[in-house]
Formats: C-alpha cells, structure tokens, sequence
C-alpha cells in the first residue's frame, strides 16, 4: 500500500506539472484554475470529504454492527459453523475432522460470511498454524493450505455489513440492494475458487521431505495430539448437522440465485429492516439481553468508523489527485472503452484493478465513487463497485499474513488460484448487476 499510495500521489503531480507547463489561460475566461491549482483544492475538498464520509458512517457502522453482536451472542456464528463442517470435511480430505484445524476453518468462513472481517481473520490465522502441524514440507503450501486460502479470498458472503453501512451514509435510497448480487458474486467466485484448486493442485508438485529434520508423513496427521496449542481456539466448536442438512441448507442458497434475478428489485427495500426484526427477534429467543449486546456492538461500531478517518483521508485525496490532474482521464479514457463492452465502466476500473491489492484502498475508491454526483451509489456503476467490494477479499494481503503467519515461501498454486478467483467475481458482480441493475442510470 505504501508503494500504491507513493505512485498515485506521484504520477498526480508529475501530469498536474506537465500541463501546468503547457497552459495559458483561455481568452473568454481569464481566471480559470491552472492544473496545480485545481489539483491543490481537489486536494483539500477529498480531504474534508473523507472526514465528512466517516462522520456519517458513525450511525451506521453503530447499527450493523450492533445488530451482528446480537446475533453473536446468540450463537448465529455456530449455528453456521455447524452447517458448513460435513461440507469442508470433504474439501479438505487430508484434514482430520476431528483436527483443531478444522474448527478454525469452520469458524472463519462462518464470520466471512457474515461479514465479521474482524473477527475472521483471526480464526483465518489459526487455522494455517493447525494446518502447518499437518505439513511434512515446511516453508512449503499444502493443498489444504492453498485451498483454504483461495476460498478465504472469494468466500460466500452473505450479509457485506460494511458496504451496506457505506452505502447508507453515501444517501443510497437502496442500501441493501447489493445484498442478492453479492450473493451471486461470492457464489461464482467460490465455485472457481475450488475447482482450479482441485485441477492445479496435481500441477504443482511438492517437494520430497527434507530426509533431516523433516516431520514422519506418518504422523503429522496425529502431531497435533502431541503438541501443545499456544492459546485456545476462542468459540470454536467440533459438532455439526447432519450431511443432509447441510447439502439442503446449499442448495436452499443456490435457490436464491433465480429469485434474486427475478424478485431482487423487490426484496431489496425489505432486507434492512427484515434484517433488524429478524436478528432482535433471534437474539430474544436465545435470551439475549438485546439492548445491552446492540449498544456494546454499536460501541464498538463507532470505534470502527472514527478508525478510518486516517485510511480514508489519505486514499481519497490519492485519488482526488489523481482525478483533478487529469491522469486518471488518460489512464482510465482507453482502457474504459474497451471494458465497457462487457459491462464493465471506465468509472468502475479502479475498484476492479485495485481491489486484490489493498482492502483500505479499495474501501477509499469505492467511497470516492458512490459520493462522486456523477455517479452516485444507486447507479448501475454504484451498484457494480458496491458488489464488487463485498465480492472479494484482498488477496495478497490475506496471502501475506496468513502464509507469514506460518513462514511459507512456496505458495505452489494458492495465488494463481485466488487471483482466478477474483477475476470470476467481478464478472460474476457486472453479470448479475447487468442483469438486475443494467438499466439503472
């Protein structure tokens, strides 16, 4: 990000600088801004625009956020845990079901899921640590490794509480509309997530055990016994539904892929408020104390949102920069001609160019985009660079920490896999954005 940041303010200035060279003021207008001047107060307008964007995502982030640690507290988070376990047992052959390592993958897709980015990346670092007690090739991926990373790069996303919040602040009238697309993006992604694991994974072969020192093969699948865990799995849990139910309970989501195509316009204005009733009124079956867990979430969203004023600051006024000098005009002019041709706008590239490169940057864009009145957040373009901030995760970011985590070098076929993986959500956010929102202007 620091690389990213650099560039963009750099490239901003040095355009700015070469027309400031060339210009002279036009004869019918003797006061129009120069380049330096207009990139000087785009600078300063970015910034007190990001400031103003936080302030008023405070209200929001406080509410979704409140509302998922009502569901937290009610165990929501297990209850999915619980329906993905007999699923992730077949994904994951070489891991034993009963294996710690299990439990923490269960658990960070169930928090992806919801959106819990916070609470999954944790879980998401646990889960390589058990996963590297399994591997006689240290430094070295295993397949579970490769796999577990390439889902947690496109993982199903269920509620995106974050851009939904962002949403709202922005004035959409539809906050939720990315609800039904987000869905089916995250389901595309998903889908070719694991199948070019399962097909490239006999390509990248791995290395013979180093004959001293290496882990016995033989027993790494039980050297978890053996050793001591540094700290315990937090809400992990080893039961699970019955295979049945879990297949019903997929096939029930795929189901939701026709009626969100068909009715999704329809649904849309019930999903905030749905989503109010529905998780208050589970958190008051599971004897929740409902007011007290809403404040201590909503707390903890205010927390979030006065957090990244700094992130948001620095990345709109990069961007603002970048806009104001003209540079992104030159960059995006050309390339946005060609992928408007499928359904991808000029405006809407550098969510798609950025996104698997810095979650923070990508947050900045997609707020700079959906607050720009040109575009707006109701937009098909709002739309599309909604779905696609809650369609992927940041991928070199999450394939830093989590194999930094356990000293990988070797990432074998992780990185081509998730990097598919991001291509297929974005086509998979313009196709069904096209479909639901194409005629939106």
């Amino acid at each position: 990000m620091n690389a990213i940041f650099f560039a963009i303010v750099f490239i901003a200035f040095t355009v700015a600088a070469w027309r400031q060279a060339g210009w002279s003021p036009p004869s019918d207008d003797p006061d129009a801004q120069s380049p330096m001047e207009a990139l000087g107060l785009g600078m300063i307008d970015s910034a007190e625009g990001a400031v103003t964007l936080a302030l008023g995502l405070i209200g929001v982030m406080g509410l979704f956020l409140g509302l998922m640690k009502v569901a937290e507290y009610g165990g929501l988070l297990r209850i999915i845990a619980k329906v993905l376990r007999p699923l992730l047992v077949r994904l994951f052959p070489e891991v034993p079901a009963d294996h710690p390592a299990m439990g923490a993958v269960v658990m960070n897709l169930s928090a992806n899921a919801l959106g819990l980015g916070n609470a999954a990346t944790p879980f998401g670092i646990r889960a390589m640590q058990e996963l590297d007690r399994l591997n006689p090739h240290k430094g070295t991926a295993t397949n579970a490794m490769a796999l577990f990373l390439a889902i947690n790069t496109s993982s199903i996303t269920l509620l995106p509480t974050g851009v939904i919040a962002l949403r709202a602040a922005a004035g959409s009238t539809d906050p939720a509309g990315i609800v039904p697309t987000t869905l089916v993006a995250t389901l595309c992604s998903t889908i070719v997530a694991i199948t070019s694991c399962k097909l490239l994974q006999h390509r990248f072969a791995t290395p013979p055990p180093d004959p001293v020192g290496a882990d016995d093969p033989a027993d790494a699948a039980t050297a978890y016994q053996e050793s001591p865990v540094e700290a315990p799995l937090p809400e992990t849990t080893d039961e699970a539904y019955s295979t049945p139910v879990s297949v019903a309970v997929l096939l029930g989501l795929l189901a939701l892929i026709p009626v969100t195509v068909v009715w999704g316009k329809a649904i849309a204005p019930w999903i905030v408020p749905g989503l109010m009733v529905l998780l208050l009124g589970f958190g008051a079956l599971k004897r929740v104390r409902v007011y007290e867990a809403f404040v201590e979430g909503a707390r903890d969203g205010f927390n979030v949102a006065v957090r990244i004023i700094p992130y948001l600051v620095a990345i709109l006024v990069a961007v603002g920069m970048f806009r104001a000098s003209g540079a992104m005009e030159m960059l995006i002019g050309p390339l946005g001609a060609l992928t408007a041709v499928v359904g991808l706008p000029a405006d809407a590239l550098p969510m798609a160019l950025l996104r698997p490169l810095s979650g923070s940057g990508a947050y900045g864009v997609l707020a700079s985009i959906i607050q720009d009145p040109a575009v707006g957040p109701d937009s098909y373009t709002g739309y599309l660079v909604s779905t696609m901030q809650g369609s992927t995760e940041t991928t070199f970011y999450v394939l830093a920490v989590y194999f930094g985590a356990v000293n990988v070098r070797r990432v074998r076929h992780a990185l081509p896999c998730a990097l598919m993986a991001d291509v297929a959500g974005i086509a998979g956010a313009v196709a069904i954005c096209l479909i639901l929102y194409g005629g939106v202007s």
